[in-house]
């Protein structure tokens, strides 16, 4: 009887070690990954300081940034072939419009311009200028369709993007 309660003793002091063992080692981690958070959190507020001196910078050379872009509205008036051919000079495009949120972004910048959709391939066909086809249900196409749109009156500025 006496042998048995020392053998469940040895095993529960051994446990109790073990289970000890195992709080310290998860203490220790905690701590390290709260660290690691603090850190991070402090990384992150420093880099948003740094993006917005950069936004603002920017906003005075006449980019927009937004999302994972950066947006130039011209302040020169072109077709959208010279537009297109400017953009593409710095390595940009006419921007494609991905969301609706990219959509009312662009609006909100409140100034006519040419966005990458053509038809110069096909007549009725819109295409944006990376190949894809314009889709009901894009963002575009529910209320800014081009083919429901007068010719515009002059030629507006182009909008390049940079970014994906």
């Amino acid at each position: 009887n006496k042998t048995i309660k020392d053998s469940e003793s040895k095993n529960a002091t051994a446990e109790r070690d073990q289970l000890q063992t195992c709080n310290n080692n998860l203490t220790k981690e905690r701590d390290q990954l709260q660290s690691s958070y603090n850190n991070l959190s402090k990384e992150r507020d420093q880099l948003q300081a740094k993006l917005f001196v950069f936004e603002k910078h920017l906003q005075h050379l006449g980019w927009r940034y937004f999302g994972s872009s950066l947006y130039f509205l011209s302040t020169e008036k072109k077709s959208w072939k010279e537009s297109r051919e400017d953009c593409q000079k710095t390595e940009a495009d006419l921007v494609i419009i991905n969301s609706e949120e990219e959509q009312k972004f662009l609006s909100g910048l409140q100034k006519r311009s040419w966005i990458g959709l053509t038809d110069k391939d096909e007549e009725g066909t819109w295409k944006w200028v990376d190949g894809t086809i314009l889709t009901r249900g894009s963002p575009v196409s529910a209320q800014h369709s081009p083919c429901r749109s007068p010719p515009p009156p002059h030629s507006p500025h182009p909008l390049q993007k940079l970014g994906s």
